[in-house]
């Protein structure tokens, strides 16, 4: 046996080096780990013994934690709690496939065609691609699961429109309950021909909606007058609303939404979004489309724009007028999708929220790997913020050098003071050989 190793892998020297670096990264692991000393603020939360829960991450919260909530952490007394930090972004599946248009013909004056199912165990939407422009019709829509039967049922009717020539856009989709028929029987009412019915494809929608929440308060109005452009050309920038918002420190923001005054006329305008050094941040259209035309109704309303900015303290929505009067806005609001952190509420004792811990790693739960929504999950009570009494902070991970910095510019100031000595005296030594 080597003498200079002995049973455990250790040799005279010291440790292994092997064994020194799991040794340094097992103390790197333990030092980022969460610690209630280590963060600055908390807020308790009033919870119902056992299930599932959850609490929604406000203002306060994002102007003191770290921006990706990578330093939340909840706390069940000392025992640290999982959770699972989810955006409430709405899902939807979509199944879309195309479908065969049939027997396209003219009965009684209107425009009739059969559409084969077959393939499509389910589906509630219908988007037929049409080649008619500038148009409005009515679409009546029947099933059957034999394409020769006679009695055939009534599932919806819709309205389609394109109304492009009024830039007002158009809608060529039929929506359906929730249907299993082999075949349907689509009639419509207007100039729609049969040569423009080019085709059609199914989708059947399962949607959840997003969750969202205002955030900050109403912005200030100012109605901008056509003036030049600002870039220097001679194009003549149109009438304009500007709203301005004051966004709360560190809030993320995802869309604005405008509440239009009933009384306001049909409209469509662009909107674009900047931050207060006008870089733009975003930019899309609100609508709303409501008219008889041909005998037929339209309603059509979209309100709301979408984009992403965080870090910004003042957001400016500017609506482009055109020639037209300003909209009749009865508010405007920012909003961001919300954000909640699900967790199993424990069966007694206290439950806290701790953050303010800029050095803390994110946590890795197998909650959150593995989460699934419980159908009853409800919302608990978030306290005040409060400042963490046991708060001491992380120990001092600066190297040496940093922690005294005087002391090594004197090092640095002795050494040369040396060396120069040292250079000096070995001069003299030549001149004088």
């Amino acid at each position: 046996m080597n003498p200079g190793v002995n049973h455990s892998g250790m040799n005279h020297s010291g440790a292994n080096p092997g064994m020194k670096m799991a040794a340094a990264l097992l103390a790197t692991v333990i030092f980022a780990g969460p610690s209630i000393p280590y963060f600055k603020y908390q807020r308790p939360i009033q919870a119902q013994p056992g299930g599932q829960q959850f609490v929604v991450v406000d203002e306060q919260i994002w102007k003191n934690a770290r921006p990706d909530l990578g330093d939340l952490r909840l706390y069940s007394g000392q025992q640290e709690v999982p959770y699972a930090l989810m955006v409430e972004r709405g899902s939807r599946e979509n199944d879309n496939k195309d479908v065969r248009v049939l027997q396209q013909s003219v009965v009684g004056g209107k425009t009739q065609f059969m559409i084969d199912m077959a393939g499509v165990a389910e589906y509630d939407h219908i988007d037929l691609k049409l080649a008619a422009k500038n148009f409005v019709a009515h679409a009546r829509v029947e099933g059957q699961e034999d394409m020769h039967g006679v009695q055939w049922a009534l599932l919806a009717e819709s309205i389609l429109y394109d109304l492009s020539k009024e830039n007002l856009g158009g809608n060529s989709m039929l929506r359906l309950p929730l249907s299993t028929y082999k075949y349907l029987r689509v009639t419509i009412d207007g100039p729609v021909k049969p040569q423009d019915v080019l085709g059609a494809s199914s989708e059947f929608r399962q949607e959840q909606k997003a969750v969202w929440r205002d955030v900050g308060g109403a912005p200030t109005v100012t109605e901008m007058p056509a003036r030049a452009s600002r870039d220097g050309s001679s194009r003549v920038e149109r009438k304009g609303t500007m709203l301005t918002f004051a966004v709360p420190e560190n809030v993320p923001v995802n869309r604005v939404s405008f509440d239009i005054d009933p009384a306001q006329p049909n409209f469509r305008r662009e909107i674009h979004v900047t931050d207060d050094k006008d870089v733009y941040i975003g930019s899309g259209e609100i609508d709303r489309v409501h008219m008889v035309r041909q005998g037929q109704k339209i309603d059509s309303d979209s309100y709301d724009v979408s984009f992403s900015a965080i870090g910004h303290k003042t957001i400016k929505v500017i609506i482009d007028n055109g020639d037209d009067p300003p909209l009749k806005i009865k508010s405007a609001r920012l909003q961001q999708l919300e954000h909640r952190l699900y967790f199993d509420a424990p069966a007694s004792g206290p439950l806290t929220l701790y953050y303010g811990d800029e050095k803390l790693d994110p946590p890795v739960y197998d909650y959150g790997k593995l989460f699934l929504l419980a159908k009853d999950a409800g919302p608990a009570q978030l306290g005040a913020e409060e400042s963490n009494a046991a708060y001491t902070g992380r120990p001092d991970e600066r190297p040496w050098t940093e922690k005294h910095p005087a002391v090594l510019w004197i090092a640095i100031v002795a050494a040369v003071l040396i060396l120069g000595a040292i250079a000096l005296r070995s001069m003299k030594t030549a001149v004088a050989a």
